[in-house]
């Protein structure tokens, strides 16, 4: 496949319950920023790299509540592009989800490169490269 079509102006319904582990939860809160209405995700993992995503959220004016029972309600009513913890982006690698979403909602976002844990080669410009064959203008600083 050379590329994919996406086509907008369709409003989105329906539910998606995560399998219960980060690698599927950290995608599905990040995607919370793009709608001001009230998410609940179900499933949701108690670990550190969901704890930090969630920090991130709330740091970027986004309202998280623990429903109980592994559920959470997500309400990116108003968002605003802040500077983000350095420490906590460069724990988790699932900080750059955010980029594509909050770059959507807010038009920027200041990220300082992810971190995570080393356990081989797992690129990044692939989410940058997305950004800027969308029009997004990326700046690199590496004194971030």
């Amino acid at each position: 496949m050379e590329k994919f079509v996406i086509e907008g102006g369709i409003p989105l319904h329906g539910e998606v319950t995560p399998g219960g582990n980060k690698n599927a939860a950290l995608p599905l809160l990040a995607a919370c920023l793009l709608t001001e209405e009230p998410v609940v995700i179900h499933n949701v993992p108690y670990i550190r790299d969901v704890s930090d995503m969630r920090h991130l959220l709330e740091s970027l004016g986004v309202q998280v509540d623990d429903l109980g029972d592994d559920s959470w309600r997500i309400t990116a009513r108003t968002v605003r592009p802040a500077d983000l913890d350095p420490d906590l982006c460069r724990r988790i690698r699932a900080s750059i989800l955010l980029a594509g979403p909050m770059t959507a909602r807010a038009g920027e976002l200041n990220l300082f490169p992810p971190g995570g844990d080393v356990i081989g080669r797992r690129r990044l410009d692939t989410h940058i490269l997305a950004l800027k064959v969308l029009g997004v203008e990326v700046n690199y600083d590496r004194k971030l």
